[in-house]
This record gives C-alpha cells, sequence and structure tokens, in this order.
C-alpha cells in the first residue's frame, strides 16, 4: 500500500477508536438491538437478523462488519430476551464481541409498548502491530494487544405499530483498551444514541417513514442521521439518509415473503478527501421472523 494512503488509515484508525467504537448501521432502523437492548421483542415473535457492511470499497485495511443478532418475547410474559454477535475489524485492529439482553414490556390501552432494556456481554479488542522495514514509526512494533472487557448497556424505546422513539447507552463503563497503560489514547468512550421514527400514510398504496439518529460521544462533534423512506405496496422500500461529517446513503429492502425481507445500502462519502481512495460503503441485511405459534400472525414490520 503507498505510504500516503497508509498515513491516511492509521489517521482514520485514530479518529475511529474514539468516535466509532459502536458501529452506527445505516439500515439502523431495521437493526435496532445493535444500538439499544429495550429493541429486544419488538417484533412479538423470534426475529433473527444478519448484517454484513464493508466500508471505503478498494481502501485497503478499511472497516468490515458482520453482526447477528437474535432476539424474542418469552412466552406470554411481558419479558423478551435478545443475542448479537459482533465483529469489527478496522486497519490493524479487530473487536469480536457477544452480549446478551433483556427488555422489560409495558403495555398500553393503544397498543403501544414502553420497553425497558439491559443488557451485557464481552468484548476481545486485539491489535496486531506490524514491523518497521517499511518505515513505519518503531513504537508500532512494541507487541501486540489483546484485551477482553466486560462491559453493560441501557436502554428505553416506546413504541406502536407505526411510530417508534428510544434512547440508549449501549456502553456504560469506560476504559482502557490496554490496562496496563492508564494513559492509552485507545479508550472504551461511552455513547450516547436517541433514535425516532414514524410512518405516514400517504394512501393504499404508499407510506413515508422519516427516521432519525443521534449520536453523541464525549470530546466529538454530535453525529446526526436523517432518513427518509417510501413504503410502495407494502413490499418495496426505497430510501436516502445524511449522516453528519460523513455520508449521503442510499437503501433499498424487499419485502420478498411476510417473513424474509432483504435490505441494501450505499454510503457515499461526503469527503473529497475518502471519494478520491474509495469507491462507496456497502451494507447488506438479512432479517426472517419466526412464528412462535401455528396461529400467530406475522404482522407488518415497519421498523
Amino acid at each position: 500500500m503507498k505510504k500516503p494512503l497508509l498515513l491516511i488509515l492509521f489517521a482514520l484508525t485514530m479518529v475511529t477508536a474514539k468516535a466509532q467504537q459502536q458501529v452506527t448501521f445505516t439500515q439502523y432502523m431495521f437493526n435496532g438491538l445493535s444500538i439499544n437492548p429495550a429493541y429486544a421483542g419488538v417484533h412479538d415473535a423470534l426475529s433473527a437478523t444478519l448484517l454484513w457492511r464493508e466500508q471505503w470499497m478498494g481502501f485497503e485495511g478499511a472497516p468490515s462488519t458482520q453482526t447477528l443478532a437474535l432476539h424474542g418475547p418469552l412466552g406470554r410474559t411481558p419479558l423478551s430476551a435478545g443475542m448479537m454477535a459482533i465483529r469489527d475489524k478496522i486497519g490493524l485492529t479487530e473487536q469480536i464481541g457477544v452480549y446478551g439482553s433483556t427488555a422489560f414490556r409495558i403495555y398500553f390501552r393503544n397498543k403501544a409498548k414502553l420497553s425497558f432494556g439491559l443488557q451485557a456481554g464481552i468484548n476481545n479488542y486485539s491489535a496486531e502491530y506490524i514491523d518497521t522495514t517499511n518505515g513505519l514509526d518503531p513504537s508500532l512494533a512494541e507487541g501486540n494487544v489483546s484485551d477482553f472487557l466486560v462491559n453493560f448497556g441501557f436502554g428505553l424505546l416506546y413504541h406502536s405499530d407505526k411510530f417508534y422513539a428510544g434512547f440508549s447507552i449501549p456502553q456504560i463503563i469506560e476504559q482502557n483498551f490496554d490496562p496496563t497503560n492508564s494513559t492509552a489514547e485507545a479508550q472504551l468512550k461511552r455513547h450516547y444514541f436517541f433514535t425516532s421514527g414514524i410512518v405516514v400514510d400517504l394512501n393504499s398504496n404508499f407510506k413515508l417513514k422519516p427516521n432519525v439518529l443521534f449520536k453523541y460521544v464525549e470530546g466529538v462533534a454530535p453525529q446526526v442521521d436523517l432518513n427518509l423512506n417510501l413504503l410502495i405496496k407494502e413490499i418495496i422500500w426505497a430510501g436516502v439518509s445524511y449522516r453528519s461529517f460523513d455520508s449521503i446513503d442510499l437503501l433499498a429492502q424487499i419485502q420478498i415473503t411476510p417473513k424474509l425481507q432483504i435490505g441494501y445500502a450505499y454510503d457515499i462519502s461526503t469527503s473529497n478527501e475518502l471519494r478520491s481512495v474509495n469507491s462507496g460503503s456497502h451494507e447488506i441485511m438479512l432479517n426472517y421472523v419466526f412464528r412462535l405459534t401455528q396461529s400467530s400472525a406475522i404482522s407488518p414490520r415497519y421498523f
């Protein structure tokens, strides 16, 4: 890899270490468990979501992320449970984690629900430093780092069939990646998320769904995702998003069957420097909802 691109990669890796430890997906409105444990059980059935994200295609060492989320209600109780596994690789660093979540739901007369969610999990953060034969700083070759860190999260989610609003802190504990170095630059920072969306009926064939995601991390400028999706005949979603300081995104989802949904997103960087060294970011999502009983029906899923 050319030296200028390597320098850019290290700069981006340092920014990512501080600002994007919690991966933000373009299709967050259909993958809520990745940022809010209160999302568990929201489909009133066993739901499985697989998401694969390749960022900055064509740029060596660019972020690559995969997640698998499972969640559903626990019988006829107000409790729900979920599990999420994640792998996130950026340059020389890699994160592999598993989280379990539980949510308690309060039901209202208008069929809306208020969920309180908790999660706990463990992540392995590793960095494989390379030798100095390429002219890099010798301090990078001191050795590899691998840490297992336990963390906890909390979330709230209010939702009806066509509206939702949530607040979450997916990782509460702030700690160093390398516990032997209390002044380490690479630290887990607390992230704050607020999400909301509403479905508006235009007519019998078209529905409009605006969404917003607000993310705040101490020491970094707040980031906002603004999204607008159009639902056509309860089958096809087509949308566009703007992520502040980052990208403009195109989204499409198709409801192949009442149980199976496939989604795709393409991100175009708003940075001239990044656009010159990559061909955009790609994100693929698969969601399948299992009926818990033969008599239960799969209702339309708007988020």
